[in-house]
């Protein structure tokens, strides 16, 4: 089990930030993580909700701190870096970060939602949401749901293969990359609740091995670590992953039973109306 707590995590995700070179994305900054921790699997595969970990979870909220009291900051490409602030320090102190961003964080006049109980963030968002909806559709709906979005995502002559499960082969498609590249692809789609193994990544590379030139596994939970290195194994067919997370945000940039809905915010001037 995980034992880390989100406010643990503060220092040791600003030093694997400075560790990767002042900068690195989410994945480079759990796997850091992972080493420096010196964590075993059950804890890097210890689920939080649906398809997020926990080391996922709050490593996110530890930057979200992080970047609140001023020593990181991201770009819209999901990449942090270590702010001017943050280079003037080399550590910093778990509680004196989370008083500085709560501080800021109410001038602002925004909370940070934490269970101070439990010290932990609990928060059923959207995509727990359309998890669990699709959880609960039928194995021929998600075949068709994932049908969809890979249509959607630029893949053609995408078809079902339906009930015949064709070693393990859900569906096929054909991604064409610029009018003149095109990959034969097929694809997997796998409802779990929990963590799915790397076996998993080695039967359906067995069922495709030289029938397409690339594979991809849809599912609603998330893959564990050595999934994740299996399928990018050298020398075996690749294998693309969507994981939960990743699929409902694909729902959600491309509208797919999803509507996102911008609320407007009235700032009054006050020093405009002074200087008139």
């Amino acid at each position: 089990m995980f034992k880390y707590k989100y406010d643990e995590l503060i220092n040791p995700c600003f030093q694997a930030i400075k560790n990767l070179g002042g900068s690195a994305k989410n994945d480079e900054i759990n796997e850091k993580l992972i080493s420096m921790l010196s964590l075993q699997d059950s804890e890097i595969n210890d689920i939080h909700r649906n398809s997020t970990t926990k080391l996922e979870y709050r490593s996110a909220w530890a930057r979200t701190y992080l970047k609140n009291a001023g020593y990181i900051e991201n770009s819209s490409r999901g990449v942090w870096s270590i702010t001017e602030l943050g280079n003037r320090v080399d550590k910093v102190d778990n509680n004196s970060v989370k008083i500085e961003a709560r501080a800021k964080m109410n001038n602002k006049n925004e909370n940070i939602e934490v269970d101070t109980e439990e010290n932990d963030i609990e928060a059923y968002n959207w995509q727990d949401e359309i998890l669990d909806i699709v959880k609960k559709i039928n194995p021929e709906k998600f075949e068709k749901l994932c049908q969809r979005l890979l249509r959607e995502l630029g893949f053609v002559n995408v078809e079902v293969t339906g009930k015949s499960h064709d070693g393990g082969i859900d569906g096929k498609g054909i991604l064409r990359l610029g009018g003149v590249l095109s990959f034969h692809v097929a694809f997997q789609a796998k409802r779990y609740n929990g963590t799915v193994p790397s076996s998993v990544i080695r039967d359906f590379r067995g069922a495709i091995m030289g029938r397409v030139d690339k594979g991809v596994i849809i599912t609603t939970g998330v893959f564990s670590r050595e999934a994740t290195k299996e399928a990018i194994r050298d020398g075996a067919t690749p294998i693309d992953l969507i994981d939960g997370n990743e699929l409902a945000s694909h729902l959600k940039n491309l509208g797919l039973g999803v509507e996102v809905k911008l609320v407007e915010k009235v700032i009054v001037k006050n020093i405009w109306f002074e200087n008139i």
